[in-house]
């Protein structure tokens, strides 16, 4: 999966979170967001290929010749349009969520 989507994903779900508090009794500013990933690196074998930063997926193996891998981590500040102002959240916090 490319890291785009990844974060378009993200995006998608904070989104409906939003969305959901605006009636919500109960909201939070939505602070920093950090992202731990584990990335390959793809290049391809042609001159002038650009590189792709993949998000590993569990059970799945890359070819060794052409990707390595890292672990990233990325910081992310969502912001609302060009108003710059902190979005409110709403939701149940999951099992594993703080």
């Amino acid at each position: 999966m490319e890291l785009a989507k990844v974060i378009q994903d993200l995006r998608t779900e904070l989104e409906c979170a939003i969305t959901t508090a605006k009636d919500a009794t109960l909201r939070f500013e939505l602070g920093p967001i950090e992202l731990e990933l584990s990335v390959a690196i793809e290049t391809g074998g042609q001159a002038g290929a650009k590189a792709r930063f993949l998000v590993a997926e569990l059970g799945t193996q890359a070819n060794a010749d052409r990707t390595a891998t890292q672990q990233i981590t990325l910081t992310l500040t969502p912001r609302l349009g060009t108003t710059g102002i902190s979005p409110l959240v709403s939701g149940l916090v999951g099992e594993r969520e703080r």
